[in-house]
C-alpha cells in the first residue's frame, strides 16, 4: 500500500536541530456540535414519491463526527465539506457504490479519522483513561488495607 513518502530518518542523526511542531491537544468534551444532515437533498423515493432518507450508516458516521473532539475545531467550511462528503458516504452504503470508499477516506483523513491521520496532523485527542476518574465507592467505606490482613491472616 502506499505511503506518504520516504520512511522518517533517525531523529538522532539528523544535522538540523529544529525543533518539532507542538502537538495540538483536544480534550474530550462530549459536546454535540454541527448541523444536521440537511433533509431533502437525496431527491425523492420513486417508489414511494416520498424525500429519501439518509441510510442508516450515514447517519452513524454523522453522528459520530458531531461528537468528536476534533469537532471543536471545525468551522463552516469545515462541516460543508463533510456534508458533501456525506452525500458520498451515503451512496457507498445506500447504492453499493464501493468505489467512492477510497475518496471517503482521503476526506475524513483531513479531519483526522485514524490515529494516523491524527498524528500526521500533530493533533492529540486527551486520552479519556487519563482524567481524573470518580472513586467507585465513597472513602469512608473503605477500610485500611493493614487491618484487612491483620484479620485474615488472625
Amino acid at each position: 500500500m502506499a505511503g506518504r513518502g520516504p520512511a522518517p530518518k533517525d531523529p538522532s542523526k539528523r544535522r538540523r536541530r529544529n525543533a518539532s511542531e507542538p502537538e495540538t491537544v483536544i480534550v474530550p468534551d462530549d459536546e454535540l456540535r454541527g448541523p444536521e444532515l440537511p433533509e431533502g437533498v437525496l431527491g425523492v423515493n420513486t417508489k414511494t414519491g416520498e424525500l429519501t432518507e439518509w441510510h442508516p450508516m450515514t447517519l452513524l458516521w454523522w453522528k459520530t463526527w458531531r461528537e468528536s473532539a476534533q469537532a471543536q475545531t471545525f468551522t463552516d467550511t469545515d462541516w460543508a465539506f463533510l456534508i458533501d462528503t456525506a452525500l458520498m458516504h451515503h451512496s457507498m452504503w445506500d447504492k453499493g457504490q464501493w468505489t467512492l470508499a477510497a475518496e471517503v477516506r482521503l476526506r475524513a483523513a483531513k479531519f483526522g479519522a485514524t490515529p494516523e491521520d491524527r498524528a500526521r496532523l500533530k493533533l492529540k485527542v486527551d486520552d479519556p483513561v487519563s482524567r481524573p476518574q470518580a472513586p467507585v465507592q465513597s472513602p469512608g467505606n473503605v477500610s485500611d488495607i493493614n487491618s484487612r490482613r491483620a484479620r485474615l491472616t488472625g
